[in-house]
């Protein structure tokens, strides 16, 4: 919504942005606060960019930050009033980004600080807020503390840093315990030559750090202050759950296995420490001028826990991972609608509400499936030995969600291609792929690389305009020249489009700050006033009546009988 109050600080930002180019970078963090909005983050649309993915400006085949702010018109045009960015840090890209060599530097590959201060510049000057990826549950394998623990002693202040322990058995040849790595296998490593082990919750290039070391914590506050002097409007905090571990790191009961490395309980994951951790990043962000967010991405069970992250000292957001793996049923759209807003009520934050991600199968192709099941469990991707997904349905139902989710009271995010309908890359061959999920369990897990495919911007350019050349990071299916950019502009009923005309309303109907009201509509349709819009969607595959007299404001689809609501579809109508 504070898009909308842009321009009436457009002067206020155009002298700023003066006074920036006058005295550098320096000032440039007082000059991005001048458009604050103190309740921005709770009603706003935030894209996700994925970096390496979203467009290439040199042609090396991998996005960069030239290649995004080329499309900040695009981004502009959609009507998104937040970007937030995976990272762009310097790392060996183990685990795309998420294994940070340095949180101060920008990863050449990416371009440059200076490329990174640019964007945030013209980002705000289109009025769009800008919050960046951090990483603070383990660095890189080739970060300059854990180059220096290797080099020093157990016991030392270095090893200190990470969590080091001695192995079990005679000579230290088994892990410390049986703790599982997200990413498969143990989640321990050893140290060559010696009896200690190095835990790793990800990746064997991904130690954990240990938060309860001091100097862990108070390195994390420098760089949260380096970001924020740069102007950032906030961060998503990546594995907000994981940072402490239960004193002693007992074993996981065997029952409880490989479930458990995932997401949800055991004594490396939820642990309350985490939440003093939290606060103190709270008043750090607060020290700076306009509203600086913080959004955790917590996967916790019982969901209940989730509010932790979101008192008023902490956090201002966390992902609502149930909504995103909500079966296509009106009923359970409707419970985890409930007890979303109810949960989030008790803590005075905003909902938030997501569908897709850089971890998850793309929503079309996810509702494309005969069962939604694993397959929206991060990693649990879909290859081309899996049950393939009907994608004429896929796309009508992820359309159709588009209008539900936006229509929502909360902050809605928008992963990268949602907006042309994109689904994910379900047929690549192993041999492109790079996730170290997959890797790791040796194809067992099909792992993320489906759903980080590089978006196509013109149909018949190579690359299909991702870049100036013909290389992608990761192969492109053929199907996505008819999803390019390009294809979509100029046809009213496209998903772009669709989107587009979305935002539009929502904004203009104020539906992030409004209030739902249920109405009645039967068993497979679900339908809610917000403000002067009535939403109603079909998740059957009979039509449905529309109330009498319905003025239709837009539908996901076209609507060939009057009156009626085909299965699969949502509508937005005028309340008179």
């Amino acid at each position: 919504m504070f898009r909308r109050k842009f321009l009436a600080t457009t002067l206020a930002t155009a002298v700023a942005l003066s006074l920036s180019s006058l005295y550098g970078s320096a000032y440039a963090a007082d000059a991005t606060t001048v458009q604050s909005d103190e309740n921005w983050a709770r009603n706003s649309v935030i894209y996700q960019i994925y970096p390496r993915s979203f467009a290439d400006g040199d042609g090396n085949g991998i996005g960069d930050m030239s290649g995004v702010i080329s499309r900040l018109p695009y981004l502009d045009k959609l009507g998104v009033d937040a970007l937030w960015l995976s990272p762009f840090y310097k790392s060996p890209q183990a685990d795309a980004g998420y294994d940070v060599a340095d949180y101060r530097v920008v990863d050449p590959m990416f371009g440059s600080t200076e490329e990174f201060e640019r964007l945030l510049k013209e980002a705000h000057a289109r009025g769009m807020k800008v919050i960046v990826d951090l990483v603070p549950n383990h660095t890189s394998d080739e970060h300059a503390w854990f180059q220096a623990a290797l080099k020093s002693p157990p016991g030392s202040p270095e090893r200190a840093r990470y969590i080091f322990r001695d192995g079990r058995g005679e000579n230290g040849e088994l892990p410390p315990n049986n703790w599982p790595s997200v990413f498969g296998k143990a989640a321990w490593d050893r140290v060559p030559g010696e009896k200690q082990w190095y835990l790793h919750l990800f990746d064997s290039k991904q130690p954990d750090l240990n938060w309860d070391n001091p100097e862990v914590r108070a390195e994390f506050e420098k760089v949260l202050r380096f970001w924020l002097d740069r102007g950032v409007d906030g961060f998503r905090v990546d594995v907000a759950h994981g940072l402490i571990k239960e004193k002693g790191l007992a074993d996981l009961p065997i029952e409880e296995g490989r479930e458990n490395a995932g997401a949800l309980v055991g004594p490396m994951w939820d642990q309350d420490g985490v939440h003093e951790i939290y606060r103190s990043w709270r008043k750090v962000l607060d020290q700076y001028p306009g509203k600086r967010i913080m959004v955790a991405e917590a996967w916790v069970s019982p969901r209940e826990r989730l509010t932790h992250y979101i008192r008023s000292d902490e956090m201002d957001q966390a992902f609502n991972f149930e909504y995103l793996m909500t079966k296509w049923e009106a009923g359970a759209f409707k419970d985890i609608i409930n007890s979303s807003m109810a949960l989030t009520a008790t803590v005075g934050a905003p909902t938030t509400w997501v569908t897709s991600n850089h971890d998850t199968v793309r929503a079309p192709s996810r509702y494309g499936l005969k069962e939604l099941g694993a397959h929206a469990l991060p990693g649990n991707g879909i290859g081309p030995n899996t049950p393939q997904p009907d994608e004429a349905l896929g796309l009508r139902r992820a359309r159709a969600l588009a209008m539900l989710t936006l229509a929502l009271p909360g902050s809605t995010y928008i992963y990268q291609g949602e907006e042309l309908g994109l689904p994910e890359h379900t047929t690549m061959e192993g041999k492109y792929r790079q996730d170290p999920m997959f890797l790791r369990t040796k194809g067992e897990e099909v792992g993320r690389d489906g759903c980080r495919v590089p978006l196509p911007w013109k149909a018949d350019a190579p690359s299909f305009g991702f870049g100036p050349g013909d290389k992608t990071w990761l192969p492109q299916p053929a199907s996505y020249a008819r999803y390019a950019v390009d294809r979509q502009e100029g046809a009213a009923d496209s998903t772009l489009n669709l989107y587009r005309r979305i935002l539009e309303l929502r904004h203009d109907h104020k539906l992030g700050d409004g209030k739902l009201q249920w109405v009645d509509a039967g068993k497979d349709v679900l339908a809610f006033d917000n403000g002067d819009l009535r939403v109603l969607i079909n998740m059957g595959t009979q039509a449905a009546a529309l109330p009498e007299g319905s003025q239709v404001l837009l539908s996901s689809e076209a609507l060939p009988e009057a009156g009626k609501l085909p299965g699969n579809t949502a509508v937005w109508l005028k309340r008179t």
